[in-house]
């Protein structure tokens, strides 16, 4: 990628239904150039932007970090079984004790637990599972950037996140909207009108409404090898209760954050982060610990590759080849 493409895909992060007119001026080129360079990024599977529903803390579907170990040599062979899975919206082999690492939704924390114990732990190769529920996510991979933007450039943009306007009611057919955006987050409304069969002023005040509630969330991704963040980490923290809460927050605002999130587990505090080098890991671990004392690392697990990234499925360079809808309410594979 070159220095205009990093810079729209920055821009699509901050505001990803951003029309190009509107990014045209703080990205020194013209609406035109911008359209033909994201046509080009996201038909080769550079880049792209997704939907997917948010707002669990608000009766939105349950979520769970789920750890797979497989039996020898058939890792590979079970991530791609999962990869298939709705439910499944990322997926990744590791280094460490697990093999795989599975990025859950479902309806609600029952249905979850089902989708692990009658379709994960069941496909073959499978030897164990873990879960980590989450019960609050205080950063996710929506709020991550590339860094790619001058502040300039951000205040001209701005910054798309939910507003709580919206309305946080279940409407019906919401979910058709929901997977439409998930094929292309940019999808205008006239398409999404005619994909699903609603009128496309009523198109236009739910999508509002989803994102402003926070229902639905945006995400622009690109190759993380390509955009040059290639190395990702899961941490599992221990922190006591009475400073957990300002631990998180503190911890989602680090820059290498894409993930900060409240457990279940016998860790209560994941942090996912991301690096340039491997040899960056071990700093940006000591930068998460500076100043809290009693705050210590209990587990660390190396990302070798990811196989599907928030529904859609990367070769081994990262690029987009297909999708599978992510769908929390999906009935799980027979």
């Amino acid at each position: 990628m070159d220095e205009l493409d990093l810079s729209l895909v920055g821009a699509l992060q901050r505001d990803p239904r951003a029309p190009w007119s509107a990014l045209a001026g703080p990205l020194g080129v013209d609406a035109a150039t911008l359209s033909r360079r994201w046509a080009r990024l996201s038909s080769s599977g550079e880049a792209w932007v997704t939907c997917y529903p948010g707002g669990a803390a608000d009766g939105g579907p349950a979520s769970a970090m789920v750890e797979v170990e497989c039996e020898a040599s058939r890792a590979a062979e079970v991530a791609g079984v999962l990869a298939r899975d709705p439910r499944a919206a990322t997926v990744e082999v590791l280094a460490g004790r697990a093999d795989l690492l599975l990025t859950v939704f479902s309806a609600d924390l029952r249905e979850l637990t089902r989708y692990v114990e009658q379709r994960v732990a069941r496909v073959p190769g499978v030897l164990r599972t873990r879960t980590d529920p989450l019960l609050h996510v205080v950063r996710e991979g929506s709020r991550w950037r590339l860094g790619t933007l001058d502040a300039g450039q951000r205040q001209a943009i701005g910054e798309r996140s939910a507003s709580g306007r919206g309305s946080a009611r279940d409407r019906p057919r919401d979910r058709e909207l929901m997977l439409a955006l998930g094929e292309d987050g940019r999808m205008p409304h006239a398409e999404l009108s005619e994909r699903t069969g609603i009128p496309v002023t009523t198109v236009r005040r739910r999508v509002a409404e989803l994102l402003d509630s926070g229902r639905a969330v945006l995400r622009c991704d690109a190759s993380a090898r390509l955009t040059g963040w290639p190395e990702t980490a899961l941490l599992r923290l221990d922190v006591p209760a009475e400073e957990l809460e300002e631990a998180a927050h503190g911890l989602g605002l680090l820059p290498q954050a894409r993930l900060c999130a409240l457990t279940a587990g016998p860790a209560n505090l994941l942090l996912v982060v991301v690096a340039r080098r491997l040899v960056d890991l071990p700093r940006i671990e000591a930068l998460a610990t500076r100043g809290r004392p009693r705050v210590r690392v209990v587990d660390r697990q190396l990302t070798l590759r990811t196989v599907k990234l928030m529904g859609r499925l990367l070769d081994e360079d990262g690029l987009a080849r297909t999708r599978v809808p992510m769908d929390p309410w999906a009935a799980p594979p027979g």
